[in-house]
């Protein structure tokens, strides 16, 4: 017999048990990196992230799991529905709290359900579902599943569906090959902005997270505030997560620094998986950089990174059509909605449907602008 259960905090599942539900091979999935967020101060019930995580356990074994929150806003998930919680409020219901299955602050595909069995999947997306019945919750979220989670969804699950730029590897040995493959006209852009960052006087520093001393740590903390408060945004993640992640996941974090006259100037840092590299943060010390550094630390190093690594996909980021010209092509990010009215729900259907017929279509015309010389073959659903 199942039995669900509910956390206030990750800590409460010990680790072992949580990191036998997946294959360790996305770094945000890990008990370190969640339990980091909630030990060191980036998640907040002020800034609407309460932690609610849901664990599904058989005669004393944990079998499922997911990491999950009861949200006061739509902040840092990266799939919107500001409009369904306005439409709602407008009904005179509470959209808020919802509860959401993510990793917080960051639109990366991943596992959500976390199960070694699809069966075990499937009984707790069920559990979760009847518990946000039992506790009169507007909805229950699940952001940037895989695809091949999709079987755990029964028909009173919505699909939305967005688009995300990867690169993904053809096995080139080297930037010139990649380069080699572009259109003409793509391949001198690049050249061009690669050149001026050199010919500017900037050298650059890959530091994984064991390798980074406290003051790398310390400038990209500074870069990752500069670029939020630019935005007029609120910096979530402290100084001490990037601490923690240097020690909890020490070739797992890397930094990609800028360096100039002996002083680091700019940053990304970014995660690595088993297969794929992921970029999350960007920022430079001069609120105007020189042409094409941004492009180089967020693209070009990476994508050399992979190369040299023999990493398959990189993940820069979401959003961003410009990336379509540096090699990164157009593949669908999914994720599933229950909402408890059913006539909200009959009605966000077919703005869903109408959403995703949307999404593919753009997604078409924006593969006819591919940067290859030849046209790659359809890229998979993200998984």
């Amino acid at each position: 017999m199942e039995e669900l259960c509910l956390h206030d905090a990750l800590d409460e599942i010990p680790a072992p048990a949580w990191d036998r539900l997946h294959d360790g091979g996305n770094p945000f999935l890990t008990h370190a990196f969640l339990a980091g967020l909630e030990r060191t101060g980036c998640l907040r019930p002020a800034w609407g992230w309460r932690p609610r995580h849901a664990s599904l356990w058989r005669d004393g074994e944990l079998v499922a799991a997911a990491p999950a929150y009861l949200k006061g806003n739509s902040h840092g998930e990266f799939v919107f529905d500001q409009a369904w919680a306005q439409a709602w409020r407008r009904a005179g219901l509470d959209y808020y709290p919802k509860w959401l299955v993510a990793v917080p602050y960051s639109p990366v595909t991943g596992p959500r359900l976390l199960a070694r069995r699809d069966g075990d999947r499937a009984l707790l997306a069920e559990a979760m579902r009847e518990q946000a019945r039992r506790d009169g919750l507007s909805s229950l979220h699940v952001n940037f599943h895989e695809a091949g989670e999709d079987a755990a969804f029964d028909e009173g699950w919505l699909l939305r569906t967005d688009l995300q730029y990867h690169w993904r590897n053809r096995g080139w040995p080297d930037f010139a090959a990649f380069l080699a493959d572009l259109r003409r006209h793509k391949r001198k852009n690049i050249r061009q902005e690669r050149d001026k960052v050199q010919r500017a006087g900037f050298r650059f520093r890959i530091v994984h997270g064991d390798e980074a001393s406290d003051a790398d740590l310390a400038d990209m903390h500074a870069f990752y505030c500069g670029t939020f408060a630019a935005y007029g945004n609120h910096p979530a993640l402290s100084l001490d997560f990037f601490r923690h992640l240097a020690v909890a996941l020490p070739r797992g974090l890397l930094l990609i620094l800028a360096e100039r006259d002996g002083e680091t100037v700019a940053g990304a840092l970014c995660l690595r998986g088993r297969d794929r590299l992921y970029g999350r943060y960007w920022g430079c010390r001069d609120p105007w950089p020189a042409p094409g550094l941004h492009f180089e630390t967020c693209y070009y190093q990476g994508i050399d990174y992979c190369l040299r690594e023999g990493l398959a996909v990189f993940e820069p980021g979401a959003q961003g059509e410009h990336k379509i010209a540096r090699g990164f092509l157009p593949e669908p990010t999914r994720s599933r909605h229950w909402l408890a009215n059913p006539a909200f729900f009959a009605a966000v259907a077919d703005w869903c449907a109408d959403e995703s017929r949307a999404v593919a279509r753009w997604r078409d015309r924006l593969m006819r602008h591919s940067p290859y010389r030849e046209h790659p073959a359809d890229t998979p659903p993200a998984a």
